[in-house]
């Protein structure tokens, strides 16, 4: 499983591209985002089309976000109908997860999973106790997580406390806070600044050793190549993470005036 995993796109010939590059993680929801993963649906069509020992080298994870346990099973039946050649869905991925529904929203996963024929289950959490404790008594099998320059508070209450080993940990929304240089310049008038592209984002994210790796989307074929050239200069140092941090921070009180605080 690569340690890239391609998430939402507009075109899906970008899916095939992925997997010629190396990257054979896909995720894809089943349900309350299915129009915004039409261009997904349709990649991946496409690529398990070219031949069919093609399905065994990748891995698909599909993501469900009702909370009432009775209706968690069907909308990944309804996926593995829509897309011909997929056949099963190896990583099931209870989205949106929070500490009171943790337990039970986890156990049925594993349940669903084992009836479906997956290989594993996983959840999307924006509540990090909750990732903490799916980590630390191995509930799911991998864990999506919130860590940007934005949103760095796992740096405190997440990452300390994972417990070795951990299920691997997959950043999302790894870009929340960026700004273009031009977006930048009019908030900041500062022009010894360092403005950071939006690939040091993702940079950012997989400094942290405990991440195993991240979601993430492209538009147009060359932000594959853009990221893959970024992410072979390696994470970022100590100072450039605490200049992402800074920067987030003024751009975020410039939009709320007067709140004083930085976001966790």
């Amino acid at each position: 499983m690569s340690p890239l995993c391609l998430g939402m796109t507009e075109n899906w010939k970008l899916i095939p591209s992925a997997f010629d590059m190396g990257i054979n993680f896909f995720f894809i929801t089943t349900d309350m985002h299915w129009p915004a993963y039409e261009a997904n649906r349709k990649g991946l069509k496409a690529l398990f089309a070219r031949r069919k020992a093609i399905r065994g080298e990748v891995v698909i994870a599909a993501a469900c976000y009702p909370t009432q346990i009775e209706f968690m099973s069907e909308p990944f039946r309804e996926l593995v109908a829509a897309i011909s050649g997929l056949g099963h869905v190896d990583l099931f991925v209870a989205g949106g997860v929070y500490a009171a529904d943790l337990l039970a929203r986890t156990t049925a996963l594993r349940k669903i999973a084992d009836r479906l024929g997956g290989r594993a289950i996983g959840a999307s959490f924006h509540d990090r106790q909750a990732a903490l404790a799916a980590s630390n008594y191995s509930m799911t099998d991998l864990c999506y997580v919130r860590y940007s320059p934005m949103y760095p508070g796992a740096q405190r209450d997440l990452f300390p406390q994972l417990r070795t080993p951990h299920p691997p940990l997959f950043n999302f929304k790894s870009t929340l806070g960026y700004r273009s240089h031009d977006e930048l310049r009019a908030i900041i008038r500062d022009a010894s600044l360092w403005y950071p592209n939006v690939t040091d984002y993702y940079r950012y994210a997989l400094s942290r050793p405990e991440m195993a790796g991240l979601l993430f989307s492209v538009s147009r074929p060359g932000h594959l190549g853009e990221l893959e050239r970024a992410l072979a200069k390696g994470g970022l140092t100590t100072e450039e993470e605490h200049h992402l941090e800074e920067l987030a921070y003024r751009v975020r009180a410039a939009h709320q005036p007067g709140t004083g605080e930085r976001t966790s």
